[in-house]
């Protein structure tokens, strides 16, 4: 068969079994792609073009398709890939509830699994401790990319971003430090009753969200109590590039839980 009727089979097929879902039809990577709204924000599904038994998923509060090598990996072995987008919401209790209004719409309208892969990059990671302490029943585990553990660190007081927080919260700059409750240090406890698995990759020389004053205090503290986290270091990297170059052995640890 020529090449151009094998593409136009492919998308035939493509289209032809995935029209049955709510939102807007296309495709990334190959696969079925479906953008649609939950209250009034935006949000993705990414079906596998076959499931993996459990039909699993991983989820992204912010930055849809930035260093994806572990998602595109993932998508490959049959798990779906999804995002919505609470992404300057600061991780607060209404951002949290936004994506439990998410979280409940997708269940009832995709073949998903009721444990999800919740997946923080940068701000996106302040979000996923914050789920993690409230609905830890519905995880897989969390896989965390240079996280933002400490908002005084980032965004910072000096960040035309902070009172943009401070609304949001509806705090006053005085009653923030570092240990604030929307911290991932505050959430410890109840992360740490659940049992929650934790993947994080950092750059030890991230100037953005140092290391030192964001996952390196948290990694030290959960680790001390004999939970399950596994960090892979990145010795010369800044903030950027995300990920692993090899998404091999983070998607490794997500597989077996």
């Amino acid at each position: 068969m020529p090449r151009f009727a094998l593409l136009l089979s492919a998308v035939v097929l493509l289209f032809s079994c995935a029209r049955n879902y709510p939102g807007e039809l296309s495709e990334w990577e190959g696969c079925p792609r479906y953008d649609f709204q939950v209250d009034g924000r935006d949000a993705i599904v990414v079906l596998p073009a076959k499931a993996a038994p459990g039909k699993p998923w991983i989820l992204r509060p912010a930055f849809f398709d930035a260093f994806a090598q572990v998602d595109k990996a993932l998508l490959k072995e049959g798990w779906a890939v999804a995002y919505y987008d609470v992404t300057h919401l600061y991780g607060s209790p209404r951002a949290v509830e936004l994506m439990k209004g998410f979280y409940d719409y997708a269940l009832k309208s995709f073949p998903l699994s009721k444990k999800v892969v919740m997946e923080g990059f940068s701000r996106g990671g302040y979000f996923a401790f914050a789920w993690a302490a409230r609905y830890p029943e519905t995880l897989r585990c969390l896989y965390v990319d240079a996280p933002v553990c400490d908002i005084t660190s980032w965004p910072g007081r000096e960040s035309e971003l902070w009172q943009d927080f401070l609304s949001e919260w509806g705090v006053l700059d005085e009653a923030v430090d570092s240990s604030f409750e929307g911290n991932a240090l505050s959430h410890l406890p109840a992360i740490a009753e659940a049992h929650v698995p934790i993947v994080a990759v950092c750059g030890l020389m991230d100037k953005t969200v140092p290391f030192e004053e964001n996952f390196g205090p948290f990694y030290q503290a959960y680790q001390s109590m004999g939970e399950d986290v596994q960090l892979f270091v990145k010795e010369d990297c800044d903030h950027h590039p995300h990920s692993l170059e090899d998404p091999t052995p983070v998607v490794e640890y997500i597989r077996r839980h």
